[in-house]
């Protein structure tokens, strides 16, 4: 289909010639690689649990069309119109988080799950992303508006935010939050020092989480004396991308999918290594990382402060959550559910990166005044 033209005053036309084409292809990049990879190791995830041999392809395919088209829906609104959509995202991703607690299904002695028809929704997974965007509204609010107490309004809902995530147990979803969120207050002009403090803080937060939570006890000292029995996943992978090597033994010649519990999601990145190779492994992260760049390079001449802090906000979590699911594959860093961006399989997942790459593209869309 041919691009609009520049006179093009429609909808659409006004997107096309503003929105950052480039990180939009890498993302369709990305959701491409997501097809490709659901094709290599679901069916054998599938044999596994009793589904039929096509049920998960089938899901992901029809997880990542609609993630697929909320990037773009999401990154045709204004500038206000992502305040209100991460304002009411907050809102009922807090309640249903909370409702988890409550009600929901237990998976590998954590609540992070609500059943719902053809989907184990994960509301947490959408907290990163509106908590962002909200986040940096309060922050500028408090700026622009005397007496308006915008940081604080902010760490108390970041305070909730994080003990909804701590009896979860959501420790590493925590670690993004808290990253991001420090992040956004030393972009607004927190003092250094208190940046520095806070950091400390969490720091020393989880080391007491290593000590008193057993469930990271247990993943740090597998982490750190790996065996076979205690460390399987991890090790497997790390054959997979010995197997591979430069080139991939070739799409559907790879091992570790059969005998990798979680093949499909936390460990995908494996599969990649092993059957396309070490070239295509480096072409994936180039592609994550230029998302991450291209979008810090065009905030350096951003006037607009909430664009600024939200966008920042957006890229940390989303080039966060990318090298965890990377690193853990790799065992540089202790194993950690996190999926790769629209790679991995999980419909909450490739949903919520959506809408975070939806308002990315939304908020970096060149505006009035500005030059294409």
């Amino acid at each position: 289909m041919a691009a609009p033209s520049r006179t093009d005053t429609s909808t659409l036309g006004r997107w096309w010639w503003s929105v950052d084409r480039w990180t939009l292809l890498c993302i369709g990049t990305l959701i491409g690689f997501g097809y490709v990879l659901v094709l290599a190791s679901s069916p054998a995830v599938a044999h596994r649990i009793g589904d039929p041999r096509d049920m998960l392809i089938a899901k992901q395919v029809a997880f990542l069309a609609l993630a697929g088209m909320l990037v773009v829906g999401v990154s045709l609104l204004p500038l206000k119109g992502v305040r209100w959509l991460a304002l009411l995202g907050t809102l009922v991703a807090v309640l249903l988080t909370a409702f988890t607690l409550v009600h929901g299904a237990e998976i590998k002695g954590a609540r992070r799950w609500i059943d719902v028809p053809f989907l184990s929704l994960q509301p947490s997974e959408f907290l990163k992303p509106f908590f962002a965007v909200v986040t940096a509204g309060l922050l500028v609010e408090g700026r622009n508006t005397e007496k308006f107490p915008g940081r604080l309004i902010a760490v108390m809902l970041f305070g909730v935010i994080a003990l909804l995530l701590k009896a979860q147990p959501d420790i590493g979803m925590l670690a993004v939050v808290s990253i991001v969120f420090l992040a956004q207050l030393f972009l607004d002009g927190l003092n250094i020092v208190l940046v520095g403090a806070s950091a400390g803080g969490l720091v020393v937060a989880f080391i007491a989480a290593f000590f008193l939570m057993p469930h990271v006890h247990v993943r740090v000292e597998r982490f750190l004396h790996p065996t076979e029995q205690t460390a399987y996943q991890a090790l497997t992978a790390l054959q997979a991308f010995g197997n591979g090597g430069l080139l991939g033994r070739g799409p559907g010649e790879g091992m570790v999918k059969d005998i990798l519990p979680d093949a499909h999601a936390d460990f995908v990145f494996a599969v990649a290594g092993e059957e396309f190779g070490l070239v295509i492994c480096l072409l994936i992260l180039g592609i994550f990382a230029a998302i991450v760049l291209r979008g810090l390079l065009r905030l350096i001449a951003e006037n607009d402060q909430f664009v600024l802090l939200a966008s920042a906000g957006l890229l940390i979590s989303f080039g966060l959550q990318a090298f965890v699911n990377m690193a853990s594959s790799l065992e540089l860093i202790p194993t950690k559910g996190m999926t790769l961006p629209f790679i991995s399989y999980g419909g909450s997942s490739a949903l919520s990166v959506a809408i975070e790459m939806g308002m990315l593209l939304a908020l970096t869309r060149r505006r009035a005044g500005d030059r294409l």
